[in-house]
Parts: structure tokens; sequence; C-alpha cells
């Protein structure tokens, strides 16, 4: 376990309502793709920390970086009020739920923000070559919601292993401008784009109604054994 003061070297704009904090590393600062870590900062000079998933690779050495939506919370509220330069302290790494090249065919499914820590693994798979066979559906409600689609496309690109399918729950959804899938991410849905499902293993990460509602879906309609699904829950502050 390592914890260390730091400060923030950037901060990028990813959707209208979520941002991503990065920090200034120091030596030793070590993590499995998908872990998490917590952030103190300080709010009317207090400190107050929170746990945020990592969404940058450990083959991203430059920097540590989480991603959060903006939300109306005063936790969120600092966050959003934060500028390059400012202090931070950092105790990591925390977690299990990760990927480091274990499993031969694995299957994320995220919603939201939810993405960050699949993010980070998608990223170490491009960056390290992993010949492990992956299938993402990531679900928003619009097109704008989508949190590193460039990013995602190009990991998709660069690596013929990775298949990305997107879903919009909007009912307003365009059909004619958006190409990919509509509605909520359903059995039906799994069994159309995952159609080899019995053989992966199941990361879900999401809003906790959603990775319970999938994790059922999964054990209970699809028959994939309980030790076959792993899960993280994402509360907003």
């Amino acid at each position: 376990m390592l914890e260390f003061e730091t400060s923030i070297s950037e901060i990028i704009q990813r959707t209208h309502n979520v941002k991503s904090f990065r920090f200034k590393t120091v030596s030793g600062a070590v993590f499995k793709p998908g872990q998490f870590f917590f952030v103190t900062i300080k709010i009317n000079n207090q400190e107050r920390t929170k746990h945020f998933s990592f969404s940058n690779s450990p083959t991203e050495k430059e920097y540590i970086e989480f991603t959060k939506r903006i939300t109306i919370s005063d936790f969120s509220n600092a966050l959003n009020n934060l500028k390059t330069g400012d202090w931070a302290r950092l105790k990591m790494p925390y977690g299990s739920f990760t990927f480091e090249g274990e499993y031969k065919k694995i299957a994320f499914i995220s919603g939201g923000i939810g993405i960050t820590p699949i993010r980070s693994m998608c990223k170490f798979i491009a960056d390290t070559g992993i010949s492990t066979d992956i299938a993402l559906l990531y679900g928003n409600n619009l097109e704008e919601d989508i949190i590193f689609k460039g990013d995602l496309d190009r990991m998709a690109l660069a690596n013929k292993n990775i298949r990305i399918v997107y879903t919009l729950t909007d009912p307003g959804v365009d059909a004619q401008s958006w190409r990919g899938r509509t509605g909520l991410i359903d059995e039906a849905m799994i069994k159309r784009e995952i159609s080899d499902y019995k053989e992966r293993i199941f990361y879900l990460c999401g809003p906790p109604k959603m990775v319970e509602g999938l994790s059922d879906i999964l054990k209970s309609r699809l028959k994939v054994n309980e030790d076959n699904i792993k899960t993280e829950n994402f509360t907003g502050y």
C-alpha cells in the first residue's frame, strides 16, 4: 500500500458532465488495471476522502487518473472547482475487479460512468497485445454521453480481439444518424451480441441496479456460472 501527497497535473472534459482528473505520480505507484484508489482533497480547508477507479492503464505511467460524472454533491462540486496544481493525497491500490490476461474470452458490460475501470483494462489489453477475445457492451442515454468513445474506438482498431457494441437508451434517439444499437442491455441483446456467452468471463460495472439486474439475467436466464461473473457497483457522490 502506498500513500503520498501530489497535485493535479491535468483536467480533461470528457463529456458535457464528465471530467478526468490526472495527478502527478511517484516511484512505486503501481496498480492493476481495474483497481481503485482513495483521493483526499480539501473542501473549505477540511480534508475529504472518496474512492475512485483508475481510468488510466498501468501502461500509462506518466500520471494517475480517475474520471467522474459531476453531480450536485459537495464533493463533486469541489472536484469541479479544482485547478491544475491543486493539492491532493492518494492512497493505493485497492480492489480485485482486475484483468491482466488470465482468461481467453471475457465480456465487459457497462453503463455510463461504470466504464472507467473497463477503460483501464481495455487500454492495458490494447497496449500489451494480450490475445484475449474481448466483447464490450456499453450503454448510455445519448451518443454525447458516451465516455471515452474515441479512445475505445482506437483500441478496437489497434487490437482485432476487441469488439465494442454501443447502445443508447433514450427513446428519442435518431435512427438515421445513430448506427449503433438502441435499448437497454437485456437477455436478448446479450444473446445476439455475445452468442458464445457461456464461454466467457463476465465483468459487470455500472449503477447498482443495473449490475444486480444483469447479474440476475446471466445467472437465472442464461445459466452462466456465478464464478464466471465479476461485479463492481458505481454509486454517485
